[in-house]
């Protein structure tokens, strides 16, 4: 088997261990060497209970250093690895653990850890076509879908190589030393950007209990993932009662693009500390923008960043064609290959070797991405298609509105109407009636939002996404 098969670059590396600490629980410290023979001893019990090869391995576990071990081995025994929330309805669980073999919880984690060394070679096993692991979609767009990503794939990506990581990694790598961990660490982005941290030499600290700010600060953290609700939580906890946040050296925002005037106001109270990127669970990172970037220029801040020399990015009309407005197409070295067990849904995304984002976007002359809305973020207004995303643009632009939020409702009238949810800006009260003029300057009568509705704050979802399903059962006002 090649030698950079995945995960055989983490392999390598924890082999080569010493006594530098790479996982933190509260008082106890696992180092390069312990976690090694900790994955050793995993892997053996893996094996013994028939885990190996296109045997698929289900994982429901937190966040210990077992946990991250348990994950190494699954990879490394070549199973077809699934995380499992453990908030699903029956029915989703029952879809997810289709086909599986093995299902390890913390629990199980811990028993495995106690499996003897077997003395067995540990090299890689996965087969590079095969599908190394199935990543869940939060379903924000409709159920969920399990992407397929092969070792093939896994094996193309850059975290664990340091001569691969473009510029903007590069920067956020040298932040990494206390990277928090919360959550699960079977969530794509909790492993991508531990095994970033490894690489870069730094330490896995899991976070008890999770929270912010409170865990930065309790755990002198430098570096954390954090959703865009959360953000703009914590920018206004720090306005009004700040914590000690001086170990912070990045924060990168996941979930959803943030409008160019809260990241603006992130920066002022945080610091350069916030990394803003792009990228879905079919293709991973896409695009990111560094502090400094943001900073140095108002076209950066309004983008989502650039996107790294080997991902390749096209925007087409809705006749496929090349356009500078439209849909954007992407290429990455590890994206997923189809949607497990789901060939319709595949054929329509996956396309000749492009992953369809179904975003709208643009793309600058400093070669900078612009999100303009989502193609099935939509309302059907007199069978006209109506796009959230600009809508929600112009709302946030106002200084009265700190965040908009667009969703569809059935009218007898024009089959669906649109609806606005504003969080107000300190100290405001955003006129409806304003608002809806300036959007219908800008966009157009079809666009006006039917009703305008102040929200102390956006339901989200458990994937920490805006939970605009909520939204739209909402009593309107």
């Amino acid at each position: 088997m090649p030698a950079e098969v995945w995960p055989q670059p983490v392999l390598d590396l924890l082999a080569a261990g010493d006594d530098r600490p790479v996982f933190e629980e509260g008082d106890r410290i696992v180092t390069t060497a312990q976690l090694y023979r900790m994955v050793r001893r995993i892997t053996a019990g893996l094996r013994a209970a028939g885990a190996g090869p296109g045997v698929g391995v289900a994982l429901r576990l937190g966040v210990t250093a077992e946990a991250f071990a348990t994950i190494i081995a699954a990879f490394a025994v070549g199973a077809r690895v699934s995380g499992i929330r453990p908030d699903l309805s029956p029915a989703h669980r029952a879809w997810q653990l289709g086909g599986t073999t093995l299902l390890v919880d913390d629990a199980r984690a811990a028993e495995l850890a106690r499996t003897p060394d077997d003395g067995r070679p540990l090299i890689a096993a996965g087969r590079p076509d095969d599908v190394a692991r199935i990543i869940w979609t939060s379903g924000s767009t409709g159920s969920p879908k399990g992407c397929a990503q092969t070792y093939a794939a896994m094996s193309a990506a850059w975290a664990p190589y340091p001569d691969r990581w473009p510029p903007a990694v590069a920067d956020l790598a040298t932040r990494l030393q206390r990277y928090l961990v919360f959550g699960s660490l079977s969530s794509q982005v909790m492993l991508e950007y531990g095994i970033l941290t490894l690489a870069a030499g730094g330490t896995l600290v899991a976070a008890r209990p999770a929270g912010f700010p409170g865990m930065i600060a309790r755990h002198r953290a430098t570096a954390s993932v954090i959703t865009v609700g959360k953000l703009n939580q914590l920018v206004r906890d720090q306005r009004t009662d700040p914590a000690d946040l001086s170990s912070l050296r990045a924060l990168l925002v996941s979930g959803s693009p943030l409008p160019p005037g809260r990241l603006a106001e992130a920066l002022d109270v945080l610091g350069p500390v916030v990394f803003h990127g792009y990228g879905q669970t079919e293709t991973g990172m896409i695009t990111m923008v560094t502090p400094a970037e943001m900073l140095a220029s108002p076209a950066a801040l309004a983008s989502v960043g650039r996107p790294p020399p080997v991902t390749t990015l096209s925007i087409r009309d809705a006749d496929g064609r090349p356009a500078s407005e439209g849909e954007l197409f992407v290429r990455t070295p590890a994206q997923s290959a189809a949607y497990w067990n789901d060939p319709v849904e595949t054929a329509e995304v996956f396309v000749d070797g492009w992953v369809r984002t179904r975003d709208l976007a643009r793309l600058d002359g400093d070669g900078y991405l612009h999100l303009l809305g989502r193609i099935r973020d939509v309302v059907i207004v007199q069978a006209n298609l109506v796009y959230a995303g600009p809508i929600e643009r112009i709302l946030a632009a106002d200084p009265t509105v700190a965040e908009a939020y667009v969703v569809g409702r059935p009218d007898d009238v024009t089959g669906e109407a649109v609806h606005a949810y504003v969080v107000p800006a300190a100290g405001c009260v955003p006129d409806a009636g304003r608002l809806r003029a300036v959007v219908a300057e800008a966009l157009g009568e079809a666009s006006v939002p039917q009703s305008i509705q102040p929200i102390e704050r956006v339901p989200v979802a458990p994937s920490g996404k805006p939970d605009k399903r909520a939204l739209a059962y909402m009593t309107i006002r």
